[in-house]
């Protein structure tokens, strides 16, 4: 299992929601600073969480994304 964290930057107010209904996001919440919400995704594959990380990017709204692998 890889697990990684995809921080958001996003106006829109619900983002974090949003992010919830997507495959191999575990948990998603609104943050405060230079990103508005944290996806926690755990997928199988290292090569997943570019996947994951696309279907993010085209949520209308999604301006930016940083994406940080948990290493172990």
């Amino acid at each position: 299992m890889v697990r990684a964290i995809i921080l958001v930057k996003s106006p829109k107010k619900l983002i974090a929601a949003r992010l919830r209904k997507i495959t191999f996001v575990s948990d998603s919440f609104p943050t405060s600073g230079q990103f508005d919400a944290v996806a926690i995704i755990d997928v199988e594959q290292l090569s997943q969480i570019k996947e994951v990380a696309t279907l993010i990017q085209k949520i209308s709204g999604v301006e930016r994304t940083e994406t940080m692998v948990e290493v172990q």
